[in-house]
């Protein structure tokens, strides 16, 4: 297999990633919605950069997450370039014919290995940090960050299988700023399904008294007092119920990203054991 290898994935394969083999799995458009996200959120900084470069960070099996990023992104800026990453030597090989102008495979992890002493604009881990213990992802978001060009975004993040429900926390150099939230409001029965999708910083911290915990409590609970506007459809409603949450919750995001069935809240407001949920007037991610 070797042979059929570019010189920079051969050298590579000779250095240990950091990281740890992860199940791969993929499909396409599973992270349109992030990408989306990305695109309106990051776009700015793309065009800002003289050097868009950024990277999908253990693409999986399969190049599509790479592929489909690449396109999105080049609707923000044209000039962007992305590296797929992954640890597995196989799935490198595998997504080298896949190779185009921007958008090429390398083998590495963590260390995120980029030539000629490049910095990305973006990295994006996507259903990585999943397979991972809670107690390594701060020692991974803070390798990440410091791989980030100035004014550089980590995205790291889980979803389903076929993206329909995806919770990311956006990171800048200095540490994490946001969680969103994103679904196919058709699809959903009330926020707090959202909650299989936390990523591994925020998936065990779902218990009484953390904040994530009594965020998702009061987003059910403006998700159910805006039942009437179910008949005008689930976007609706949605919107309401968001717009009635961001009384109470620090958002980062307006009526625009809330159409698209998204929500974004501070990290500040969710961060792990940032203080105890003393009661339902006062859960500590709320506004005073």
């Amino acid at each position: 297999m070797a042979q059929h290898l570019s010189p920079s994935a051969r050298t590579a394969r000779t250095a240990r990633p950091v990281g740890a083999v992860t199940r791969g799995t993929t499909h396409q458009n599973r992270l349109r919605r992030m990408d989306r996200w990305i695109a309106a959120a990051h776009g700015p900084a793309l065009r800002r950069s003289a050097d868009p470069v950024v990277v999908d960070l253990g693409y999986g099996a399969a190049p599509w997450t790479a592929v489909e990023l690449l396109r999105r992104l080049r609707s923000a800026d044209p000039r962007t370039e992305v590296t797929g990453i992954e640890i597995e030597p196989a799935r490198v090989a595998a997504a080298l014919p896949y190779e185009r102008d921007g958008l090429r495979f390398r083998h590495g992890g963590f260390e995120v290995p980029l030539p000629d002493g490049r910095r990305p604009v973006l990295i994006r881990a996507a259903n990585v940090l999943r397979q991972y213990d809670e107690a390594e992802v701060a020692a991974v978001w803070a390798r990440l960050c410091a791989r980030l060009a100035p004014g550089g975004l980590l995205v790291e993040g889980t979803c389903d299988e076929i993206g329909r429900r995806h919770v990311w926390v956006a990171l800048g150099p200095e540490g994490p700023r946001t969680v969103t939230f994103a679904t196919r409001l058709g699809s959903l029965g009330r926020p707090s399904d959202l909650a299989e999708r936390l990523p591994k910083a925020l998936i065990h911290r779902n218990v009484p008294g953390e904040p994530v915990h009594a965020f998702l409590r009061d987003f059910d609970r403006a998700w159910a007092a805006a039942a009437p506007y179910a008949s005008l459809g689930a976007r609706q409603r949605w919107i309401s119920a968001v717009r009635e949450l961001s009384a109470d919750w620090p958002l980062a995001d307006d009526a625009r990203r809330w159409r698209q069935g998204e929500v974004t809240v501070k990290w500040a407001a969710l961060a792990p054991g940032s203080g105890p949920d003393s009661g339902p007037d006062s859960g500590p991610g709320r506004l005073t």
